[in-house]
């Protein structure tokens, strides 16, 4: 996906309704595939927080500063070159999330937003409902308001019980149908005690109920019609979370497998972001009652379809990007704005992509690549400098003390982290066969450690290709005709733009350019212990085939304006939601004290928009350095 997530401030998140939800930071880094000829096509991938992820929580006292005090900058991963000559200018990248959204742009070209809540009108076939009496006449007032509580999360892991006088099993399923109808969310069964029959209802996303829910369990039948199709697509507007995390929340409230859910590409958790989901055989109105007790998510503009959506099907995503208290003046942001409008940006993978903490990703995929699984264990398990959560910490000094995985898995609270992971394979393989414990942790996460090595190298080598050659192409760089590399002769090159030029990604099915910048590639990877002729690996999953990616990108529906503003709490951008909630659009205050740059523009999939918004402002976009201005600005 055309990448989004510039840089969290501080950490931590309020779990509210959306109408009055406190912005909070929070530190999940992000990070985006690679795309064609070779690696995976996830748009805009939302890596998992790879290193010391275990779960979101408090600090343990440290500050989010101290986190980052061994974080990476840009120079780290080279990110070094800008195309623009203007004089950058300071300002805070995302001091509230909802100073970044994104909406997607499907593969009609249409940019997707949350604008109706009905429910579609179908088709006459509904012998459902014309079997059976009025739903709302099952329940009594007194039943719905403890219902209405359960459901909205008042008492998670309790439970209403609803004596059924007139005992038949057509009444029993009347009462089933309406609980689960009316109380999305809910799970009934029935029970029997003292000879008397009750339906029970409990929370489907409590700890108990889930603990009970086998994941195998088959799906339980549902009239369908024929003449509808088998998948309901809709909108998914969702705040302060990310994609696989609100597709979770979704499966648990619905008691479905996330598998049933397909969507086109995953976007930035500290945003506002709207996408479209689509999901095997659930209904509108089931969906559309979840809108009642949901947190931070709103679901709309439903529709039947028969198709399932697909990842990297779209064609990109629309930012509005606030960036708040800037240094600059009018005209160096009208020179910024339209140089990036005019020019572009230098396609880096951007800090997203190599993690936030002292052991970044590359390093990781670096050890995998040379088969080095000691070191791959070593470099995710061993005590690393900088604040981490505390369990994280006394977990790490476990493994260095004992190299015990079953004692330090038992300091971990959630063991579904990449650490736990691997700790919970190691325990169930041993220490000799690492290769089967590291493959305990989702591919995904796993390919991101090798495509982040990929990721290193690509930026390197294109600061390069800019220090010596600029933006002129040159005879030996490569341009794409269709999905085949093409090496540029001088005479080509003359009628060539920069925006045509590719670079690639290390792997067994590229070229490489055949000026010098081509053999920096070799001299990177012999340094770093690898052959380039040699990227087939023993295991299949981490056999590079390489991937072409544009060196400068220029953004399209490019727009800005310079506002002020005094309270930094208030939001400047007006959403979707606040649309649908008939609210008010932000008014600004000519003579605020602070003033925000508002921009917009679109980027097309696999794209980072934080290093559009570098280029603006010609300033380090890693956490660390952010982190540092932020404080400065907020003491």
């Amino acid at each position: 996906m055309a990448e989004s997530e510039p840089v969290p401030l501080q950490v931590g998140e309020k779990r509210s309704c959306p109408e009055n939800e406190e912005d909070k930071p929070s530190k999940k880094p992000r990070v985006e595939s690679d795309h064609k000829n070779g690696g995976p096509s996830h748009d805009e991938v939302e890596e998992e927080e790879v290193e010391g992820g275990a779960s979101e929580g408090e600090e343990d006292g440290e500050t989010f500063a101290d986190m980052m005090k061994h974080g990476l900058t840009e120079v780290d991963v080279g990110i070094l070159k800008y195309v623009s000559d203007h004089e950058g200018f300071s300002g805070i990248l995302k001091e509230r999330y909802s100073d970044f959204v994104v909406h997607e742009i499907n593969k009609q070209g249409k940019v997707v937003h949350l604008d109706d809540l009905s429910i579609p009108a179908e088709a006459e076939e509904v012998p459902e409902a014309e079997q059976q009496p009025k739903e709302s006449d099952v329940l009594t007032e007194d039943q719905k308001k403890q219902l209405g509580e359960l459901q909205l999360f008042k008492n998670k892991e309790g439970n209403v019980s609803i004596e059924v006088m007139d005992d038949t099993k057509e009444k029993r399923t009347l009462v089933h149908k309406a609980i689960k109808t009316q109380f999305a969310g809910l799970e009934t069964k029935t029970e029997e005690k003292e000879g008397r029959k009750f339906i029970v209802a409990y929370h489907a996303a409590g700890k108990k109920a889930l603990a009970e829910v086998k994941s195998t369990a088959a799906p339980r039948k549902h009239f369908w019609p024929k003449n509808r199709g088998s998948f309901c697509h809709f909108v998914l507007y969702k705040e302060n979370k990310d994609t696989m995390d609100a597709i979770n929340v979704l499966s648990k409230f619905l008691r479905l497998r996330p598998n049933m859910f397909s969507y086109m590409g995953t976007k930035d958790k500290r945003a506002i972001t709207v996408q479209e989901i689509a999901v095997l055989k659930i209904t509108a109105e089931r969906l559309s009652h979840l809108n009642k007790c949901l947190m931070n998510l709103k679901l709309g503009n439903f529709c039947y379809k028969n198709h399932p959506l697909k990842l990297g099907e779209l064609q990109g995503n629309h930012f509005t990007v606030v960036i708040r208290n800037i240094s600059g003046t009018d005209e160096q942001v009208h020179r910024a704005m339209t140089s990036l409008k005019q020019t572009g940006f230098i396609n880096y993978f951007g800090m997203q992509r190599f993690g936030t903490t002292a052991v970044s990703t590359q390093q990781v995929g670096r050890a995998i690549l040379k088969n080095d699984w000691n070191q791959v264990v070593d470099l995710i398990l061993k005590p690393r400098p900088g604040a981490e959560k505390e369990f994280l910490v006394r977990c790490r000094e476990e493994w260095a003390k004992t190299q015990d995985p079953e004692a330090a898995l038992k300091k971990l609270p959630n063991k579904r982290c990449v650490e736990g992971q691997l700790l919970r394979g190691l325990s169930m393989y041993g220490k000799t066969n690492i290769v089967t414990a590291f493959g305990l942790i989702p591919r995904n996460n796993r390919l991101m450690y090798v495509h982040s090595y990929q990721s290193l190298v690509w930026n390197t080598m294109v600061s390069r290709r800019i220090e010596a050659f600029g933006l002129k192409p040159v005879e030996g760089d490569l341009v794409l005709k269709g999905t085949t590399a093409h090496v540029l002769s001088a005479e080509e090159a003359e009628s060539r733009s920069i925006h045509d030029i590719v670079m690639p990604l290390p792997g067994f099915d590229v070229i490489y350019p055949t000026h010098h910048v081509g053999e920096g590639y070799r001299d990177m990877l012999s340094a770093d212990g690898l052959d380039i002729d040699k990227m087939r690996h023993k295991v299949k999953d981490y056999s590079l085939a390489g991937a072409y990616r544009r060196v400068v990108i220029r953004p399209s529906d490019v727009s800005w304006e310079v506002t002020q503003y005094d309270d930094p709490r208030i939001s400047l951008v007006h959403t979707d939601f606040e649309k649908l909630e008939n609210k008010p659009g932000p008014v600004f205050n000519k003579e605020g004290k602070h003033r925000a740059l508002r921009m917009e523009f679109s980027l097309p999939p696999s794209t980072y928009a934080t290093m559009a918004i570098r280029e603006v402002l010609k300033l380090d976009t890693s956490i660390k350095k952010q982190t540092q201005l932020n404080t400065t600005w907020f003491n």
